[in-house]
């Protein structure tokens, strides 16, 4: 009987003894598990900034700055056009509600424009 304790106790310690120096699973799946993430999240950051730089590309390349006329040299015949962006806006502003020169002043139009494009847009509708 003492015998079996003793050697009980024996297996035991050596068990023990084999448990401190087996490699860990579980810690090597959570560094594993840490590595991707840190991959992910520089796969992603790179995909943000070229996502920015395509969209400042694609702004650069649609709208560009028009010249800077004054109100001097614009007489009542020269119509300029506007912009398919401002039309939408305008007509986005109308449809929320918003006063006539609030979408004026919002899209940096006049409000005669800011009208012509609400009745254009109407014209179209009908």
């Amino acid at each position: 009987m003492e015998t079996l304790i003793i050697l009980l106790f024996s297996l035991a310690i050596v068990l023990l003894i084999i448990s401190f120096f087996s490699k860990d699973k579980v810690a090597k799946l959570e560094e594993d598990l840490e590595q991707m993430t840190i991959t992910y999240m520089q796969d992603i950051y790179q995909l943000k900034k070229k996502v920015k730089i395509l969209e400042e590309e694609f702004v650069i390349q649609d709208d560009p700055v028009p010249p800077v006329k004054t109100k001097s040299l614009v007489t009542s015949n020269e119509v300029e056009p506007i912009h398919e962006i401002l039309k939408s806006q305008v007509l986005s502003l109308y449809s929320q509600g918003l006063s006539l020169d609030q979408i004026a002043s919002q899209s940096s139009l006049t409000k005669e424009q800011t009208i012509s494009v609400i009745e254009q847009q109407r014209l179209q509708g009908e």
